[in-house]
């Protein structure tokens, strides 16, 4: 996958494109995401003693991970603060990385680009 929990990601397909928003968590074998903010439902939960009144409850749903662009943070970037796409770029003896596709720089999970 593309995306990791903690990246600033920009959904652009849907009632949400233009959105930005972090990932909570992601689900691999469904090919989804959880993004904070993005793709609010309305679940019926039953009265309990967690929630005594029971009724509507407002929560994220996944969406689907095709949707996402993470977003480069660099300044230098044509698309400075928008959803990008990234390659995987390995140098000699270290380990794999994902890199902006416009600018190069690696992107790193929650951090500044």
């Amino acid at each position: 996958m593309h995306v990791v929990k903690n990246d600033i990601v920009e959904v652009i397909t849907g009632n949400e494109a233009g959105k930005t928003g972090k990932i909570l968590t992601v689900f691999p074998k469904e090919n989804r995401v959880l993004v904070e903010g993005i793709n609010y439902i309305n679940r019926h939960v039953r009265p309990s003693q967690k929630n005594p009144q029971g009724g509507r409850v407002q929560k994220e749903a996944p969406i689907a991970v095709s949707n996402v662009l993470v977003v480069c943070t660099n300044k230098n970037c044509a698309k400075h603060n928008r959803g990008v796409r990234t390659r995987v770029k390995q140098e000699k003896g270290k380990s794999k990385m994902r890199v902006c596709y416009k600018c190069g720089r690696a992107i790193t999970a929650g951090t500044e680009g």
